[in-house]
């Protein structure tokens, strides 16, 4: 017993000490990363080019600034006059531009009404002397979406640089409604966001590359100035070009009103929630909800909107103002509760204003360090000593703007790397033969390579690269004082493209690891410039107070948690508990602010109007829905549920046939036939549509302007650009999209009878042809994760997306605004000239339950729910909400024409629409996809003949078809009545 006693002692012992140097380790190792400091460098260490780019490819604004002859205009500067332009005086305008001259009351004047959002206008205007001037704009934006208003600014002709070509003129926002409703169960409910109508006067600025107002460059003597349309209409009352003014420094600001410093109440403290904001510039700036100790205020086991931002407020330029109020004249110290935990270790960067004005320099892009936690931190210098503030008694305006100018060149620099690895791809593809975007396919890896034989300067091109990207990293950590992902990801660029300079003869055998390096630096660009923070709230004290308000430690998350679990037993969570019995109950899957509009919707029209009360209750996922089908309990309604969904239920006889509903036809009648056809099964309809996705061919118009190269209108034209195009450059075709070839050539999946596959018809082998044609022939990319990012940074200028592409480019790509355009598919030539676009637009569905004791109040729901007014109003509504991001894309084809989509792009959709094809559902359908997948698989990879390999898959599939048809009970003699469609829908135009 002692010999064992003493054996497992010495073991304890020996893990303890190890388990004890494991801790030092990791301690120590804290403690150094801490301690760790990098060198703060000033821009000028970034390699920027400071090529010119002409008049068609103007320079970045920060390249701009450094130019020699606007280094001499800036020395000019001082004193520059006041250049006033009165919008009515316009000297020309373009016949597309729709302008007209309205007396506006509150000016007092004639002003200028551009009501839409094409074309362009003209001023003459003489400058009295040469200099840089700031550009300021008084305007009202005119009713159109829930967008900002962009325009344009060349100067005779050109723009100077080319942030010019889009400037932002924002609307203002606000809470429709304060205190927020709360719901049946205590959870507030985000109000409708109300525009503040009215005048601006707005500094044109661009937070992106610059804290402070752009600077436009003007000689002496005559100038036209050209406005060109961009986004929304706007009424303008007059330009004003004048000289920058002078920000002082703290110190001399201090000095200026040093006096007043502990003049006032020296215990003085106010605090403001930041939630209760007095506007802001974009609807997707979202109050949220956090649940934690010391929280204000706390939610108590309950959805309260107690703070705003976090991830919804990120974009460069967006701003939030609070009304603040001080009880007499004096200087104060401002102190902000906020969480930036959204992008590592980053800095986030806001601009501070005080009525409309930055007081002081150091209020530029001031630095808010990362944290993990809702934590209270004074706006303070290095040393942490408060900065004051100089207010007068009574109101203020205190605004923070997102501002990403100090990141922004780093990411420039980053771009131009980016463009350099990607030519020397591009070289060596060419030198190697393997063409293409990551292919290998092409490349004899016996051969042995003298690289510098073909590219002499191969190696001083890497080691430059090298070292610029060493440069940008060590400006990125100076500035974040840590390392962070983005600049982890530029040191493993860097490691690679030093392992390719060891031995540039093996770069044609690594060739992958270029466009490896491309794409995992264009992963990290955007995350780079984003600027998330939330407020809980804002303090504003006299300089000696000290609030003392709490912040929370371990015991208080522990003993808050503790709580909030002991609430779960006698609080109620959920909508259902609180489900009225001769009421109709609804299941949603979608978020809570859809299901919250949604119930308010129905409280407010439909239950006044019928008589029938509903219950609205959120589900997570569609597998609620299958297991409460199963276990007996199920809703009246369901919605918001995948397109497939309905038949599969009506194959189980779960579903509802509506068609048996009074009425239908005419309600039928509000959506595109080609949709229908998913919901249609043996001669029954199982759901209706609630919203369309869509398919369209997006392309960048800048690109294919310098490539000489004009929009496919059919596949013939794609082949034709192709050899143009993939000089670096290539096309995007999503790699899994097989119906649009199949329905562009006139071929169907199934039998009409719906009880076979259909697949080896010669339309057919022609369409599977096509399609793996694109990846084995053409060569197209077979795997791009983010066909956004490739389109923002212009290496994939054009290629086919969705709907959430659209909206993706609208929201997160502000820098293209103007450079891109939506145009319908390409498509095949048919006999009579026409040019069929075929696709599949995929919808969420509306379905009533079989065993529901409802149906007839539940149709009800649905005719209304589906109508063209109702669908208009929830669609703006949601919108409304959180701005373009929630974009209601209703599938009643009325209703869709009066949602704020511009001109332009609802024309797209329209013809779009005209063509779409959904897939029916027949037992067994979900092997087609596989199948498909397996085929082309087997085809690119494999080097199957197409034909072998469709007729393998077509095999496959029959035979899970005849076991799921004999599972279900339908015989060799059933007639599923597959809809046929075969000419576009003439009902959707604009």
């Amino acid at each position: 017993m002692t010999g064992r006693f003493k054996r497992r002692a010495r073991s304890g012992v020996m893990w303890a000490l190890i388990l004890l140097g494991i801790c030092a380790l990791v301690f120590g190792r804290g403690l150094l990363q801490e301690d760790e400091t990098y060198e703060t460098l000033h821009v000028s260490a970034i390699p920027l080019s400071s090529a010119s780019g002409g008049n068609a490819i103007p320079l970045p604004y920060i390249q701009w600034l450094q130019s020699d002859s606007v280094q001499e205009l800036e020395r000019n500067s001082i004193g520059t006059a006041l250049v006033t332009i009165q919008a009515r005086d316009y000297a020309a305008a373009s016949s597309d531009a729709e302008v007209r001259l309205v007396d506006d009351a509150e000016k007092g004047s004639t002003v200028l009404s551009w009501e839409g959002a094409s074309g362009w206008l003209e001023w003459e205007v003489d400058v009295p002397r040469d200099g840089l001037y700031e550009l300021s704009v008084e305007y009202a934006p005119l009713k159109g979406s829930f967008a900002s208003v962009v325009r344009g600014i060349q100067i005779d002709g050109a723009y100077p640089f080319e942030e010019a070509a889009r400037i932002v003129l924002n609307r203002a926002w606000k809470d429709g409604k304060t205190p927020y409703d709360k719901n049946q169960i205590g959870n507030e409910i985000r109000p409708i966001q109300q525009e503040i109508a009215g005048w601006r006067t707005a500094q044109v600025a661009d937070y992106g590359v610059s804290s402070e107002p752009l600077r436009w460059p003007l000689t002496k003597g005559r100038h036209t100035i050209r406005m060109m349309g961009g986004r929304e209409p706007v009424a303008i009352e007059s330009l004003t070009f004048a000289a920058a003014k002078p920000i002082p420094t703290y110190a001399d600001y201090k000095q200026s009103f040093g006096e007043l410093a502990g003049k006032q109440d020296r215990q003085w403290f106010q605090q403001f929630e930041a939630e209760r904001f007095a506007a802001k510039s974009a609807i997707g700036i979202q109050t949220q909800s956090v649940a934690e100790p010391y929280v204000s205020p706390d939610p108590k086991g309950r959805l309260v909107y107690n703070t705003i931002g976090g991830d919804r407020w990120q974009t460069a330029g967006e701003w939030v103002e609070w009304d603040i109020a001080v009880p007499e004249d004096g200087m104060y110290a401002i102190d902000l509760k906020y969480l930036q935990g959204y992008n590592g270790k980053a800095n986030t960067y806001r601009t501070l204003t005080i009525d409309g004005a930055v007081p002081f320099r150091e209020m530029l892009h001031y630095s808010l360090q990362a944290n993990d936690n809702l934590e209270i931190r004074s706006i303070a210098d290095r040393d942490g000593q408060p900065y004051l503030f100089h207010l007068t008694k009574g109101t203020h305006k205190l605004g923070l703007i997102a501002d990403a100018s100090p990141v922004k060149p780093a990411v420039i620099a980053l771009q131009e790397k980016v463009k350099e690895i990607a030519a020397i791809d591009r070289d060596i593809r060419i030198i190697t033969g393997n063409y293409g975007m990551g292919s290998s396919m092409n490349l004899d890896t016996g051969r042995t390579w003298e690289i510098k034989t073909y590219d002499p300067d191969i190696d001083t091109k890497l080691m430059r690269i090298i070292e610029d990207m060493k440069a940008i990293r060590d400006y990125v950590n100076g500035l974040n004082q840590h390392v962070t992902d983005p600049t982890t990801a530029i040191s493993s660029a860097v490691n690679n493209l030093e392992e390719l300079l060891d031995d540039v003869n093996e770069i044609p055998n690594k060739v992958q690891m270029l466009s490896d390096i491309q794409a995992s630096l264009g992963t990290w660009m955007k995350p780079m410039e984003s600027q998330a923070l939330q407020l809980d709230y804002i303090v504003l004290r006299s300089p000696e107070a000290k609030p003392d308000l709490p912040e929370p430690g371990t015991w208080d998350r522990i003993r808050y948690s503790t709580v909030n679990f002991g609430r779960t037993f006698f609080q109620t969570y959920d909508l259902k508990d609180m489900n009225e019995d001769d009421a109709i109950t609804i299941w949603v899957q979608r978020g809570r602010d859809y299901v919250d509009l949604l119930q308010k919707q129905i409280e407010q029209d439909f239950t006044p109007s019928t008589g029938i009360k509903v219950n609205v209750n959120l589900i997570p996922n569609p597998d609620v829905l299958m297991l409460g089908n199963a276990a007996g309990d199920q809703p009246d309604v369901a919605l918001g549920v995948s397109m497939e969904m309905p038949v599969d239920f009506a194959m189980r006889g779960a579903s509802a046939d509506l068609s048996e509903f009074p009425g239908f036809a005419d309600v039928e009648s509000r959506f595109n036939p080609g949709v229908m056809r998913s919901y249609k099964f043996d001669g029954g309809t199982y759901a209706l549509p609630e919203t369309q996705s869509f398919m369209a061919l997006f392309y960048r118009t800048d690109v294919l302007e310098q490539l000489d190269l004009t929009p496919p209108d059919t596949w013939e034209d794609v082949k034709r650009m192709l050899p143009t195009l993939q000089n670096g450059k290539t096309f995007f075709y999503p790699a899994k999209e097989f119906a649009m070839p199949f329905y562009q050539h006139g071929t169907e999946f199934y039998t009409a009878d719906g009880m076979d596959a259909k697949l080896n018809d010669n339309s057919s082998i022609e369409a599977f042809k096509q399609w793996t044609d694109w990846f084995s022939k053409y060569d197209l990319p077979k795997d791009v994760p983010a066909f956004f990012n490739h389109f923002r940074f212009g290496d994939m200028p054009i290629g086919i997306a969705d709907f959430n592409t659209y909206i993706q480019l609208q929201v997160a790509s502000p820098e293209i605004t103007g450079r891109w355009k939506m145009a319908p598919l390409p498509g095949m030539k048919q006999e009579d000239g026409t040019v069929a676009r075929w696709s599949m637009q995929p919808t969420q569905s509306a379905m009533i339950m079989k065993n529901s004791k409802n149906k007839e109040r539940a149709w009800k729901f649905l005719e209304w729910w589906t109508s063209t007014s109702v669908q208009a109003q929830y669609a703006n509504d949601i919108e409304s909400f959180a701005g373009l991001e929630y974009r209601w894309n209703t599938a009643n084809t009325d209703a869709m024409k009066l949602l704020p989509w511009p001109a332009d792009d609802l024309a797209v959709l329209m013809e779009q629409s005209r063509w779409a094809k959904n897939m029916p559902y027949v037992p067994g359908y979900y092997f087609l996809g596989r199948e498909m997948d397996f085929a082309w698989n087997n085809t690119i990879i494999s080097r199957m003949a197409p034909q072998e390999a469709l007729e393998k898959s077509a095999i496959s599939l029959q035979r899970e078809m005849l076991r799921k048809q004999e599972e279900l009970g339908f015989g060799p003699q059933s007639d599923l009545h597959v809809p046929v469609h075969n000419h576009p829908y003439e009902g959707s135009t604009p």
